[in-house]
């Protein structure tokens, strides 16, 4: 009797998943790997999204990282428009339904989760996930494609032009941007006192500033409480910090005030949970339960600085779910570490951090030392420098690199400054060190010491007055 191919099965094909399908694959080709997808668009860039709204990608197909075709060129086979129901890691089963409700059963060996996120909209009263998602409706989130099609028969009707936008993060930021190139009238409500918490405030701030200079109004310290619907209109409801209880008006509202691993599927099989709730894995991504990897925005990511925490970003997902692919494949693999590195560009601006705030330093028990350096980003006398503020956080005892915000120019490559912080933090360096590094200069996109070795030096020389 000739046994079945060894099969892995996979529960979701965005960026984890499809990760894991492709390395597991490319290891072990005799593999069987089947994706299961509540979908059919497998492998989108669901980051790229607000540059579809925006036009700035004119055509919605070309966010795939990779399309169909390639993807079922490497043997990877799909199940497009399948919903996974429950997991039965005692059979190595699970139970979905196609969307006409057709049950189906699909065994496996081995078996990869990556659900992913699913949008927070807890505390506003007066909707649900479920009515964002039903066709007339004017409240809308940005997680999936069918959000991104619901969100654009919204915006190509005439009676769209004023739209507020719920939550002040990096999607929200870009969505508001997006909604602006559209010529729309665009309104960001931000709970706390200043936009785009993920940076200190300050910085925040100028990113505000930034906003505001291409007619997008803010509205801060302002928690959106209630959202209903009429047959015209949306009506946000906020508080302000005195309690004031304010209501506006709105043709369409986008509700952006983050994630939570989307976890049910795993729960329900018995797996454990951690920080927000988010699925526990070790260092090779497999769960609490046999022969199931998880990996992406439904696990608890280990943290380089802080042990462990959630991280719901698409870099990290992807090599989680690399890294489960090599294990599944029986290549040891384990995943490192994040430092939550993360960039947005806003307009003309870019803003980017690393590593860890000085107010999440000192709740890890460091000690912070913060120093703030404007630079050129290139050398002054080419034509076409611009400044970049560069704030790094060191330990004040050690002198080891804790975190870096940086913001400039779009062009002046802070980004990429950002990345040289990040992998100095990933390979424990002091803030001294990175002086040694050998980086590249030329007059019109550097200096002989470069704007990160600049700011690094500041820090040392102000560290020595404490």
């Amino acid at each position: 009797m000739v046994r079945d191919a060894e099969k892995l099965l996979i529960i979701g094909g965005s960026d984890a998943g499809i990760s894991a399908a492709l390395k597991a694959k490319e290891l072990k080709p005799q593999l069987r790997v089947q994706v299961l997808l509540a979908d059919e668009y497998p492998n989108l860039s669901i980051c790229g999204l607000p540059y579809a709204v925006s036009g700035e990608v004119p055509n919605w197909h070309s966010l795939a990282h990779r399309d169909l075709q390639e993807l079922t060129s490497t043997g990877v086979e799909f199940q497009m428009n399948m919903i996974a129901k429950k997991i039965d890691p005692q059979q190595h089963e699970v139970i979905a339904h196609s969307f006409a409700g057709e049950l189906q059963i699909y065994h496996y060996d081995h078996l990869v989760v990556a659900t992913g996120a699913k949008p927070k909209l807890s505390g506003i009263t007066g909707i649900d996930l479920a009515r964002t998602q039903q066709q007339n409706s004017k409240v809308r989130v940005l997680h999936t494609m069918a959000d991104y099609f619901a969100l654009e028969t919204n915006l190509t009707t005439n009676s769209v032009q004023n739209v507020a936008i719920v939550g002040s993060g990096y999607i929200g930021i870009e969505m508001a941007e997006a909604l602006q190139k559209r010529h729309l009238n665009v309104t960001i409500f931000q709970r706390g006192a200043e936009i785009l918490s993920t940076v200190d405030a300050d910085l925040g701030q100028i990113v505000h500033q930034k906003l505001v200079a291409n007619d997008v109004q803010v509205a801060t310290n302002l928690t959106v409480s209630e959202i209903n619907e009429t047959e015209t209109k949306v009506k946000v409801v906020g508080v302000n910090a005195d309690q004031k209880i304010n209501t506006y008006d709105f043709d369409l509202a986008l509700v952006v005030v983050g994630v939570q691993p989307n976890t049910d599927l795993l729960v329900a099989a018995g797996s454990k949970t951690g920080i927000a709730g988010a699925v526990k894995v070790d260092q090779y991504m497999q769960t609490t339960l046999p022969d199931i990897w998880a990996a992406g925005d439904l696990v608890e990511t280990k943290h380089h600085l802080l042990g462990k925490a959630y991280l719901p970003l698409g870099t990290t997902a992807h090599k989680q779910g690399r890294t489960a692919g090599f294990n599944v494949a029986g290549v040891p693999r384990t995943f490192k570490s994040s430092i939550g590195t993360q960039v947005l560009k806003v307009f003309d601006l870019v803003v980017a951090r690393t590593g860890l705030l000085a107010k999440e330093a000192i709740q890890a028990d460091f000690a912070p030392f913060t120093v703030t350096t404007d630079v050129d980003d290139h050398k002054a006398y080419f034509p076409g420098a611009h400044k970049i503020k560069i704030r790094i956080t060191g330990d004040q005892h050690t002198g080891r690199l804790l975190g870096v915000q940086v913001i400039g120019y779009y062009g002046s490559e802070v980004a990429k400054r950002c990345d040289i912080f990040a992998v100095a933090i990933f390979n424990n360096m002091t803030v001294a060190e990175i002086s040694d590094l050998d980086l590249s200069y030329s007059p019109p996109v550097g200096s002989p010491w470069d704007a990160v070795q600049i700011a690094t030096q500041n820090w040392e020389q102000q560290s020595l007055k404490y």
